[in-house]
């Protein structure tokens, strides 16, 4: 493949991604229960999936984001009252961070309000194309992240 049909096949895939993710993002946004957005969304799904607490400044890695954004994010969470944010008793400088009941379930709510959206592209889409292109966007995920 020469030079100039890698760049353009390049360009095609990321112009698509890009449009994909922001298409994908502004409708599970317009699902998401009112007040929620999707950085919230996000940070509850991952502290229900772990199961343990986290330092902001772990959460601020797991998700490429500054720590002042993060520090944000849970701020709103917090004064929701879906995160328990408590001093490391160690080192009162560091902070742990911990859904509450009220954070799983607002992220359960949540996610029977996108669940269906992404079921219906899947099903569109077909299960076997979703299987298959699941490992290059993984193997994509992951040249990214050792980027960093």
């Amino acid at each position: 493949m020469s030079e100039s049909s890698v760049e353009t096949l390049s360009v095609a895939l990321f112009s698509e991604m890009f449009m994909a993710d922001q298409l994908a993002r502004n409708r599970l946004s317009k699902a998401l229960p009112k007040g929620m957005e999707l950085s919230h969304f996000s940070v509850l799904n991952h502290l229900a999936r772990v199961n343990e607490e986290k330092s902001p400044a772990q959460l601020a890695k797991a998700f490429h984001v500054t720590r002042g954004a993060m520090t944000n994010t849970l701020s709103k969470l917090e004064w929701a009252g879906h995160v328990h944010i408590r001093p490391d008793w160690d080192d009162a400088r560091r902070k742990f961070v911990s859904i509450s009941p009220s954070g799983r379930s607002a992220r359960d709510v949540a996610l029977l309000a996108i669940t269906p959206i992404i079921a219906n592209m899947v099903t569109k889409i077909g299960p076997e194309k979703v299987r298959n292109v699941l490992p290059v966007l993984r193997e994509m995920r992951q040249l990214f992240s050792d980027l960093e």
